[in-house]
């Protein structure tokens, strides 16, 4: 493992700038909003701050404020950041990001985190700092048994994991891995089929079915290119920063809780949409959905999660199965509606984001030392 510092070579943020100055859009019909896809009014707007108004050597500073690290792992370079805790007997926390997201997402939330845990938040392979991928077979099983090694040589034998997205199969995966060395898994995002055919739900379930199955039939267009030519959409989003920007950020405003300029200013959606420029990695970060689909079963847990885990149920989040499917793949112990954010809740809510990871697992790491110093009976369950 080694030290690392964002340092963004000044050639390339020019590079950028004079591609902005060239940018080329095509129109738009009248009236249509988003309906076809990221509206050109508010791209325009967001492409005039990225070239007129955006510092990046701030945001850079900003990240650089946080250690970071990288180290290699069966060739396959990861980079994260750790923020130790001076709280005596601090939980190690891992949190991981998924697409389009990454270790942007958490900026604000690294810090207040901080207080309670030792906070681990790995760039996911082929995504920003951890550069592109080199080698197929990067599926979310292999993440987690890489992530499980760099905890290991940070010297945490029990720690906590946190996910959204990717990060949460990956998280789940991890926990499955090694079920012993993980306290609790606090997930954002969960996925889960039916236990038994025509399972019971209640009406308030059945309404989020619905609305998950309207979703998978009218947004999910991004997930059949990616998981079968990433590497065709790769070239165009990898030459044209304006490109990147029209794709990514209509994820974030379509999973958003409500309208993207309430819940995003253009300069936190710039930090990620920078952070996939200068590293380079917009194509190599869209094959994760590709090894998904190649590995299958491979890469999701091989039986039900036995760990503790919490699911935090943000209301704009795209998809939510019942909780009895949830609860029949994951040991469920707690279950929580946070008041407001959606897919990327670190970044939306951060606020809301760090109460539900802290009331989660500081009662059960008080719960883990209480009984290893024999006060078994200690009640202070989550």
């Amino acid at each position: 493992m080694e030290p690392f510092t964002v340092s963004v070579p000044q050639a390339v943020l020019d590079d950028l700038r004079a591609r902005l100055d060239r940018t080329r859009l095509p129109n738009q019909i009248a009236g249509m909003g988003w309906g076809q896809g990221t509206e050109r009014g508010y791209l325009t707007g967001l492409v005039d701050h990225w070239r007129t108004a955006y510092d990046w050597r701030a945001t850079e500073a900003r990240l650089n404020a946080i250690p970071q690290f990288v180290t290699e792992i069966d060739g396959q370079r990861f980079h994260f950041l750790h923020a130790r805790s001076a709280r005596p007997g601090a939980m190690p926390l891992m949190i991981t990001h998924g697409w389009p997201g990454s270790v942007m997402e958490f900026l604000d939330v690294v810090g207040p985190l901080s207080q309670d845990f030792h906070v681990v938040a790995p760039s996911l392979p082929g995504f920003t700092f951890s550069g592109e991928t080199t080698e197929a077979d990067w599926h979310p099983r292999r993440i987690a048994g890489a992530l499980g090694r760099i905890m290991a040589e940070l010297g945490y034998e029990r720690y906590g994991l946190q996910g959204g997205d990717w990060g949460s199969l990956v998280s789940a995966n991890l926990a499955d891995l090694h079920p012993g060395r993980v306290v609790g898994l606090h997930v954002n995002l969960v996925t889960a089929t039916s236990p038994v055919p025509d399972a019971e739900i209640t009406e308030e379930e059945r309404r989020a079915l619905d609305a998950s199955k309207l979703w998978r039939r009218t947004g999910v267009g991004y997930q059949e290119i990616q998981s079968t030519r990433p590497q065709s959409l790769g070239y165009a989003l990898q030459d044209s920063p304006t490109g990147l920007a029209a794709w990514i950020v209509e994820k974030f405003r379509e999973w958003s809780e409500g309208d993207i300029a309430e819940a995003f200013t253009f300069d936190r959606l710039l930090d990620n949409i920078t952070a996939y420029w200068v590293t380079g990695t917009a194509a190599s970060s869209l094959r994760i959905y590709w090894e998904m689909r190649q590995a299958g079963r491979r890469a999701v847990p091989e039986g039900r999660i036995e760990v503790p885990t919490a699911v935090a149920r943000f209301p704009g989040e795209i998809s939510y199965p019942p909780r009895s499917w949830v609860e029949a793949a994951y040991n469920v112990v707690r279950w929580s509606n946070p008041g407001r954010g959606g897919h990327f809740a670190a970044m939306e809510a951060p606020a809301e984001f760090c109460d539900d990871v802290r009331s989660f697992f500081v009662a059960l790491w008080e719960k883990e030392q209480a009984r290893r110093r024999g006060y078994a009976d200690l009640d202070v369950d989550p």
